[in-house]
Formats: C-alpha cells, structure tokens, sequence
C-alpha cells in the first residue's frame, strides 16, 4: 500500500478535520477527472458511492464537461441498491442507468468471473459478477470508488484493533478488492479510477486518532458522515443508511445472491464430494460447497495455481463462517432502520 509511515501522524483538532477530509476528497475526485473518455460512474446508492457520484456530478459542471455524468447501479429490480441509487441520482442529476440481472444469469456468469479474477476467493467472486454485469453495458471509463478500507468497522475489538486491521486490509487490497475492481473492468476495456484510494487522502485519514475514525453511536464510517452532514451533497438518508455489502445489497432482502448461489451448487456438490475436499485440494482447503464448487472452476482453467490466493477474506470478530454481512447478528433489513 501507498500509505507513508506515521511520522507525518498530526494531532487533530476536530474542528478542522471534517472540511480538511472533504477538501481532500474533492481534490481526489477532481484529478481523476480529466480522461479523454466520457466518464461514468458505479453508484450503488451507499455512502462511500454516493459521495463520489455526487461530487463527480458537482466538479463536472464546475469544468463544464460536454456530457452528463452517467451513473450505473447493479442489481435485481427489488434490490435495496438499486432503490437507493434512485435516489442519489434523482439528487444529483446524473444521468442514470440501472442494469437488471436475475439470479440465474449472476449464476451463468460465475466462470467467466473466476477466468477473469483468476482467484477462488469466495467473497471476490460473489462481488464481481455485478460488476462484470455493468461493464458490459458501455465502453465507458468507469469512475467508482469501490474500496472502503480506512473506515473501522462496527465490530471491531477496540478503536487500536480497528486501526490496526484498517492497515491490514489495505496491505491485502492487491489480492481482495482491488483485484476484483481491476480485472473486471479491464477484461471489457474500462479504465478504473478510485478517488478514496488517492494518496493524500488515505494518509491524512490514516494519520487522525484511533478514536476518531471508530464507529459512534453505533454508526460505522461515523467521522466520513460527519464531514458532509449538513451540505445536501447527498441525501441525508444516504448519508447514515446503514452498509450494505455489494455482492448482498443487489439482490432483494428477502433472498440474498449467495443464497441463489449456495442452492445451485446443492446440485452439483454432493456431500462424498465435500469430505474428499481437504485430501483433493491440501492448500486452502475449501470448507463449504459453494467454495469446491468455486475451486473446481478455477482448478479447470488454472490447474496447478492455487498459490496464487494465499487465503480467503474474512472479516474478523465474528462467529459467522460465511463473509455475507447479512449472515451476523446485527444485520436488520433497511425496513428496520
């Protein structure tokens, strides 16, 4: 990761922190403007998306680009995403496409995925067909901010754990989000452009106290809200919807992607198959169906590679085996905020 060691580390006055962070974060967003491609931008209706959507929209009527900001959302038509996303667009004004996909075509697309990603990661797989979904839509550049890793999560042990595994994750980005991002938009031409991975601004949200950049109130990313409460960048119930996990918010709330995909493989993974599994594959083991099932498609293509994912996501302090956020405890339906 490109982030610089600590002996910039300042004390922050949080009286200047919020406008420092949007300052920051505009100037992000304004350099990677300038392509000599029209611009588009993945808006899946939460907050980190939003915010780049909305700002994108702002910077490019400042420069008076020739062409409105094109924005895409992913997902079934009853998806909480693609509601959201709605939302934001109606706001902003974006010039908005929302590309609709049934579980059974998300399912027709997991090979092509595994060829393109060239990992057996379950959680990376799940999240890129959407994104495969989209980029075959238009040969856009596609202006998405994706990675979210700064931003302590709600279940973390302490604010120095949180830190501590922020720096973690953005170590692994090369091998989780950052792949899926790159090779999904390259196997259809795109360029990726990620304005919450600018330099400048991870180092200065890297470099704030421990304590700031933990969740309040309940409220992850609760320093990131702050800082654009009150401007009408975005609607106010974007800004503190709860997060949704991608590969989870596209499909409806009432049957997740992973459960279509887990159903599926039920077929096609017997549990003979599943207990010869260790034996069969001895690095990274996998422990479920779906990861065999998963793990035989990419042994067909790339026999031999399995070194290349030195292990599977998964995020840390919690009980569940499978990565869907809507498998924790404290998952609750967008109806119940």
């Amino acid at each position: 990761c490109n982030r610089p060691e600590n002996q910039y580390k300042i004390k922050a006055q949080f009286h200047f922190t919020p406008c420092n962070i949007r300052i920051l974060f505009e100037n992000a967003v304004r350099k990677r403007l300038m392509a000599h491609r029209r611009i588009g931008c993945l808006l899946s209706g939460g907050l980190d998306s939003s915010l780049v959507a909305a700002t994108l929209v702002k910077l490019s009527k400042e420069q008076k680009l020739q062409y409105p900001i094109q924005t895409f959302a992913i997902g079934a038509e009853d998806s909480p995403d693609i509601a959201a996303a709605r939302k934001v667009a109606a706001h902003i004004g974006s010039e908005h496409h929302e590309v609709n996909f049934t579980p059974e075509e998300a399912i027709k697309a997991v090979e092509e995925v595994i060829i393109h990603l060239e990992s057996y990661d379950i959680t990376t797989v799940r999240a890129s067909v959407g994104d495969i979904s989209v980029e075959k839509t238009d040969s856009v550049v596609i202006f998405s901010e994706k990675i979210k890793l700064c931003f302590s999560g709600l279940r973390l042990q302490s604010p120095k754990a949180g830190a501590e595994d922020s720096v973690r994750l953005l170590k692994e980005l090369y091998m989780f989000d950052v792949l899926r991002a790159d090779r999904t938009t390259a196997a259809h031409g795109l360029e990726l452009r990620v304005p919450f991975l600018d330099h400048r601004f991870t180092a200065y949200y890297l470099s704030l106290p421990e304590e700031m950049r933990a969740p309040k109130d309940g409220v992850e990313k609760h320093l990131l809200r702050e800082a654009f409460s009150g401007l009408d960048l975005i609607p106010d119930e974007i800004l503190w919807r709860r997060k949704e996990a991608f590969s989870d918010g596209m499909t409806s709330t009432k049957k997740s992607w992973y459960s279509y995909l887990q159903e599926n493989i039920e077929s096609k993974i017997n549990d003979s198959q599943l207990q010869k599994a260790k034996k069969q594959f001895p690095y990274n083991p996998p422990t479920t169906k779906e990861g065999l099932f998963i793990r035989q498609l990419f042994e067909k293509h790339y026999p031999g590679c399995c070194e290349w994912t030195t292990h599977y996501w998964m995020p840390r302090w919690i009980k569940a085996t499978d990565p869907s956020a809507r498998t924790l405890s404290i998952y609750k339906p967008e109806k119940d905020q």
